[in-house]
């Protein structure tokens, strides 16, 4: 099967990675923070780097021929659990206007720190096109 890598140029460009690598009708999403255009995480609280992180997914998914209906799993990686708890009404509403009502496989994981220091969220995801 041919394996096909997607940067889409509206995402920051990535460095050491692949936003998104298809093969067949799989395609595999790197994990995004909160990265606006410019490489800078969104100012806000966890609500809106969920979105920014969220939408940058959906963005390389896109980018390779998927659509967010389509996630098989995804995974949250979470610096403060009970700050997205906190605010899970709110995460929901993005999730449902971003993605729909639906939801795939998801896990939860709680790090003592992502990449980029100031970032709250990180979202990776596996989707069929």
């Amino acid at each position: 099967m041919t394996i096909s890598l997607h940067n889409p140029a509206s995402l920051a460009k990535p460095s050491g990675f692949t936003h998104a690598v298809r093969c067949g009708d799989t395609v595999w999403l790197s994990g995004q923070t909160a990265l606006d255009a410019d490489g800078r995480i969104v100012p806000g609280g966890i609500v809106e780097q969920f979105r920014q992180a969220l939408s940058n997914v959906i963005v390389s998914l896109r980018g390779a021929g998927g659509d967010p209906q389509r996630f098989l799993s995804v995974t949250i990686y979470l610096t403060d659990i009970p700050d997205y708890q906190a605010h899970g009404k709110e995460i929901g509403a993005v999730w449902k206007e971003l993605v729909g009502r639906d939801y795939p496989a998801m896990t939860g994981v709680g790090v003592t720190g992502l990449w980029q220091t100031e970032a709250l969220v990180e979202i990776q995801a596996v989707a069929s096109v």
